[in-house]
């Protein structure tokens, strides 16, 4: 191929029959814009099971030749420029995981619902009106994607009893106006996210669902004022509780014979008498659900942390933004379990498994600073990483590779896990970005590991935070603002219920009894942190005026 010379890594993928290959970065879209788009040969490497074609904004259609690549079971093209996908991917009969996120998609390909093995589809970040008739038939999907989009309706297929594997269904930050009742003929069903959208009812129907864990209403009007109350602010049982409550009112009224209508006038004026009352105290309850953060600047903080980044980096991981959290109660009930499990979600979602970006905690009073952000040859970098003893990134990465391996042979799925993913990333590299502390400990290993030694717990009262990102460093500061949002409500949330401290760390014993002023309070103050250059330059200061922006969310305040 006379191309090949120019795309080395196809060259080589070819050569040794690699099974997987990721394009992504400046280079390559160089390379796709000079050329007119991605080279042909790419379609010749049939035995690809994993392709990542990426951050590269001149990629704007793929071929209908990629029918050629029917062994893949992961197809990766996010952050493109995609104005359409070509019916042919319905063809690949092993794809598991389509991810096709923050590209220019209008409409999704029919032959999308051809893909029986098809698992994870995300097409969030698009400029969708509709999904395809027809996912009912791909039966194996477990995760659906439609975040950010521009879509009304589902459909009607979608609620589909054929669909018994469907776990999680995120389709926040869009315009749809109706959730149907057969919803709960998604038995396998336990996330759903419908915030920012425009929903006036909730059907009573959705408690119904059986595994449903976790639920997300905010941002919609309904029409029912206290159960929108109970979406920004309460937990998905109580929310449960409520519509399965509304739906054995209405079984009730179906039943009675005699009487019916004077009980359903009964309710109905009940009923109005409610939301009247809750128009009439609208302040009280946007107090009740106030959340407010307060920014403290670095001109009032003489001793904050500071972060040199070296020029090495920039070939490597470049993006990095930090800060410093007050106020986080983690000491009350299940407080640190909830934000332990928050950053997860948010690992698994926004930053799309660790590859997108990386999120690092650390206790500031197990911190020396000032913190610099460097890289080392992967058999000099030593961490004691979480749960492990110190070793050396060579030793540590081949115990995860083991590990992941493992786990993909125990749960029998695609080639390529969500730890698989991630690793890979520093597949390769000469060197390994690190965050390094005054003494000349590694305290954060990105996208791999935090350090044992700076790990939070029940007793931290401050935390240094850091998102890492090879992207772009507003996709760290979006990550960031999604993160101190989240511990803004899991704050709030700790303060309202009045929990008592415990232990429900393992390993942990018992905490003496929560403060007083450990409950009353949940705002969080947010202390801004600087990150230089090797000269002392300023970088970039986190959070800035542009950051923290939140007019979706009326119930936070932020203070500057």
């Amino acid at each position: 191929m006379d191309d090949m010379e120019t795309w080395p890594e196809i060259q080589k993928a070819a050569t040794e029959k690699r099974r997987e290959l990721v394009l992504q970065g400046p280079g390559v879209d160089t390379r796709i814009s000079s050329h007119g788009g991605l080279t042909s040969s790419i379609y010749s490497l049939t035995l690809l099971n994993y392709l990542e074609v990426s951050q590269c904004p001149s990629l704007t259609e793929i071929h209908e030749e990629i029918r050629r690549l029917t062994h893949l079971q992961s197809l990766i093209l996010c952050r493109n420029k995609l104005a359409s996908c070509p019916d042919a991917i319905g063809l690949l009969g092993s794809l598991k995981v389509l991810d096709l996120s923050v590209n220019n998609l209008q409409v999704l390909p029919e032959g999308i619902t051809q893909l029986s093995e098809l698992n994870t589809l995300n097409v969030s970040c698009n400029s969708l009106e509709v999904l395809p008739a027809g996912l009912s038939r791909c039966t194996k999907l477990s995760t659906i994607n439609v975040s950010k989009n521009r879509i009304t309706r589902f459909p009607a297929d979608l609620y589909s009893e054929r669909l018994d594997l469907l776990s999680s269904l995120v389709a926040s930050d869009n315009s749809i106006e109706e959730l149907s009742g057969d919803v709960h003929k998604l038995s396998a069903l336990k996330v759903l996210d419908l915030s920012g959208n425009k929903l006036k009812e909730i059907p009573f129907d959705l408690s119904d669902c059986p595994k449903l864990k976790e639920i997300n209403f905010k941002g919609n009007k309904l029409n029912d004022k206290r159960l929108e109350k109970m979406v920004n602010g309460c937990q998905t049982k109580s929310i449960l509780d409520y519509l399965r409550g509304k739906g054995r009112q209405g079984e009730d009224a179906g039943d009675a014979e005699g009487g019916r209508n004077a009980d359903k006038k009964k309710k109905q004026q009940q009923q109005r008498k409610k939301k009247e009352k809750v128009a009439e105290e609208p302040d009280e309850v946007e107090e009740l659900n106030k959340m407010v953060v307060r920014v403290l600047h670095v001109s009032d903080a003489p001793t904050a942390l500071t972060v040199k980044v070296m020029a090495e980096v920039k070939d490597v991981r470049p993006y990095l933004v930090c800060c410093v959290v007050r106020g986080m109660n983690l000491k009350s009930g299940n407080s640190l379990k909830r934000f332990l499990v928050a950053q997860t979600k948010l690992h698994d979602d926004l930053c799309g498994k660790r590859t997108t970006a990386t999120i690092a905690t650390h206790d500031v009073q197990l911190l020396k600073g000032p913190l610099t952000y460097d890289v080392k040859p992967p058999t000099q970098l030593k961490i004691v990483s979480l749960g492990r003893k110190e070793m050396t990134a060579v030793e540590l990465m081949r115990h995860l590779h083991l590990e992941a391996e493992e786990l993909r042979k125990q749960k029998k799925r695609q080639n390529v896990t969500g730890l698989h993913k991630y690793l890979q990333l520093l597949q390769g590299k000469p060197f390994y970005p690190c965050l390094v502390d005054a003494e000349g400990h590694v305290i954060s290993f990105p996208p791999i590991t935090n350090s044992e030694n700076t790990k939070i717990k029940k007793t931290t009262k401050e935390l240094f935070l850091e998102v890492t990102s090879s992207t772009s460093l507003q996709t760290c500061k979006d990550i960031m603002d999604a993160l101190i949002v989240k511990m803004a409500e899991l704050n709030k949330f700790t303060a309202d219920h009045r929990e008592e401290a415990g232990s429900d760390v393992e390993g942990e014993g018992p905490t003496e009894p929560a403060e007083a002023s450990d409950k009353a309070s949940s705002e969080l103050i947010v202390q801004q942190v600087r990150t230089v250059d090797q000269d002392g330059n300023l970088k970039v200061v986190y959070p800035s005026k542009t950051d923290l922006s939140f007019n979706d969310i009326s119930n936070l305040t932020v203070v500057w």
